[in-house]
């Protein structure tokens, strides 16, 4: 079976937790998440998934710093979090608009 592999850019992330992948629609698995601070000072990033059928927001990373010019990974190593249907994954920044998001994921990994 063919892999559907796709990627979610979000720019300028603000200070309130924000979709960086939209409402899961099958059983999804993330396999990267890479941050980049585009401020010209340090930020604090967190990462976390929300279950929008129980209303559980469960943190992946909170506070973690990110110098200026610099990126976090984090998802490496061959790890994976697995979306199910309904969940949201989600980030948020210390600073206005001074977080950029790339995730990769593989879409519907079983049915």
């Amino acid at each position: 079976m063919a892999q559907d592999f796709e990627r979610t850019l979000t720019a300028n992330i603000d200070t309130a937790l924000a979709d960086i992948r939209a409402t899961s629609n099958s059983d999804d698995a993330i396999v990267g998440i890479r941050m980049a601070n585009i401020h010209t000072s340090q930020i604090t990033v967190d990462v976390a998934i929300t279950d929008n059928s129980n209303n559980v927001t469960a943190y992946l990373i909170k506070s973690a710093p990110i110098p200026v010019g610099g990126a976090l990974e984090l998802i490496d190593g061959g790890s994976k979090i697995i979306l199910q249907t309904g969940d949201k994954l989600r980030a948020k920044s210390s600073v206005t608009n001074s977080l950029d998001v790339v995730v990769s994921a593989v879409d519907t990994i079983s049915e």
